[in-house]
């Protein structure tokens, strides 16, 4: 018997790694998959629960794959990153580890890859193999999008726009909100936990977090951090916006080179509830 670890997270259900578990795993072989929840290094997330929900999600996707196929296979989502999730596994399961294959985007989707996560794990294992299965894209895969806004985070420009997107095909939306230094944090956080509640109510798949006030620096954390393939920039007009006086939205799409779509949502009077 073989004992493979496997360490994935956004591509554990792809078709290309279960494809790959299924020409290298024997019947007589064991499974453990391991999928570090991808926390961001910066922020107060808001719904932590929901990168935990969709990891949790995709490795019971690859277990039931594996077990029809007769393969025993089991796994776990947990809290840390993949080199310490691989760390940890080493030291602990049993019966030992006889392989690890580690599953990841190309290196321009991957923040694993930009990390040089699968190198680390190979200092770690020792004598022990490792297989790197790089998933360039998949059908069943969800696109990422990555959705910068403060005070318009609850504007209808805004949610409409998401509500567009969601309806053009699969995708998960983040929503990071840059909280002005002259602002309590209870606002931000009360805006941003509103746009998700109502968001999610519709069954679209979107979490956020409280981020670093400069809006620019906060999108590329992001995009360092985690795969992002999109992004969503809402501001309010050009004379009222500060984000826009500072040319954010040009250098978002020029430093990322990813597609971004600006949304402009026009200041409206508060009201007091």
């Amino acid at each position: 018997m073989t004992h493979f670890l496997v360490i994935a997270n956004e591509t554990a259900a792809s078709t290309t790694l279960r494809d790959r578990l299924r020409e290298e795993v024997g019947t007589d072989d064991r499974v453990t998959v391991i999928a570090p929840v991808n926390e961001p290094n910066q922020g107060y997330v808001v719904y932590e629960d929901t990168r935990r929900a969709s990891s949790g999600r995709r490795l019971e996707k690859t277990l039931k794959r594996l077990r029809e196929a007769g393969v025993t296979a089991h796994g776990f989502v947990v809290d840390t990153g993949p080199v310490q999730a691989a760390k940890d596994a080493l030291a602990q399961l049993e019966p030992a580890v006889d392989e690890i294959i580690v599953s990841t985007h190309g290196p321009e989707r991957s923040g694993w890859m930009r990390r040089d996560v699968v190198e680390e794990i190979k200092r770690i294992a020792g004598a022990i193999p490792v297989e790197h299965v790089t998933v360039e894209s998949d059908e069943e895969e969800a696109t990422n999008v990555l959705v910068v806004a403060n005070q318009t985070v609850l504007s209808e420009e805004l949610l409409d726009r998401i509500r567009a997107r969601a309806g053009k095909g699969k995708a998960a939306f983040l929503i990071v909100a840059p909280q002005s230094d002259d602002e309590e944090h209870s606002d931000a956080d009360r805006r941003l936990r509103r746009a998700l509640s109502e968001l999610r109510g519709e069954g679209i798949d979107a979490h956020g977090q409280i981020v670093h006030p400069d809006p620019y620096t906060a999108a590329m954390h992001v995009v360092n951090d985690e795969r992002v393939d999109e992004i969503i920039i809402s501001t309010f007009p050009g004379e009222k916006s500060g984000w826009l006086r500072r040319d954010l939205v040009d250098r978002v799409r020029k430093d990322t080179k990813l597609p971004v779509d600006h949304v402009i949502s026009p200041m409206r009077q508060k009201v007091e509830a």
